[in-house]
């Protein structure tokens, strides 16, 4: 028995090995042909850079792209979280605000958050308000739906022990319903990182005077195609990034969700 479980557990490990490498080396392939068709066909940058003149920008760019990346602030994201959050202990105490406020939420999942970034910024103006406030519209419904629908699952007759102790109905949220919907909470939040970096590149493409977005429009009306591919990465990498902050907490801040896993 132990012997097959073993076996077991080594062949689904060689599986997932596998699966990671698959892609990485289908990626390769591609890059290869990629750089090979731009040197065989003299394709001009200004139609399609190789990846190494990619590269080559990405470093001879990096303190520019640094710069710009830095004012790419995480502001939205952040209050995203904390109206989310209050949001959806709203809905969950009082079940006439989420009949009325949860239908909205996901209806407005359907409306491009780029046809509402020139309407901010008219009324807004340029700088970081109009961008923020278009972070916190991409962010705040994927935090709020996933927070709501994990409290709602929350068993109630852990809450109803906890009040049988004596505590009240904040200390009932503090300790069984707000740790067991965490997870929701997580998983809704690894999707707003990526819209985050999403919704700030398309604040400044329409109106600013720094950031990615910025910075990406104005090499693109250069023709600096080498740039543009550069600041894509970046964008991709940021992304990656701020998702991989949020398995690394959900992993040390959650361990049993891992173990459930395995």
């Amino acid at each position: 028995m132990n012997f097959s479980k073993t076996k077991k557990n080594s062949s689904s490990k060689q599986s997932l090995g596998g699966q990671k490498i698959v892609p990485i080396l289908f990626l390769a392939s591609l890059l290869v042909i990629w750089e090979l068709a731009c040197k065989l066909f003299s394709i001009p940058l200004y139609v399609l850079p190789s990846p190494v003149q990619v590269i080559q920008s990405l470093f001879t760019e990096s303190a520019t792209l640094s710069h710009h990346a830095a004012v790419t602030v995480m502001i939205g994201i952040l209050l995203s979280l904390i109206l989310a959050i209050v949001l959806g202990i709203l809905m969950d105490c009082f079940p006439l605000v989420r009949q009325g406020i949860y239908p909205l939420l996901v209806v407005t999942q359907t409306v491009p958050m780029i046809v509402l970034a020139p309407i901010l910024i008219i009324y807004m103006g340029f700088g970081i308000a109009p961008k923020i406030l278009t972070v916190i519209l991409m962010c705040f419904f994927p935090i709020a739906v996933s927070f709501s629908d994990g409290l709602a699952q929350v068993d109630e007759e852990y809450v109803h022990l906890v009040r049988s102790y004596g505590a009240s109905r904040l200390s009932a949220y503090r300790l069984v319903k707000i740790p067991a919907a965490t997870p929701a909470l997580l998983s809704g939040l690894k999707v707003s990182a990526t819209y985050s970096i999403s919704g700030a590149v398309v604040g400044e493409w329409i109106g600013a005077q720094e950031g990615l977005g910025y910075y990406l429009l104005r090499v693109k009306n250069g023709y600096m195609l080498d740039r543009v591919f550069a600041c894509v990465l970046i964008i991709i990498i940021l992304s990656l990034c701020m998702n991989g902050l949020i398995r690394i907490y959900q992993h040390f801040a959650l361990p049993y969700l891992k173990n459930d896993a395995n």
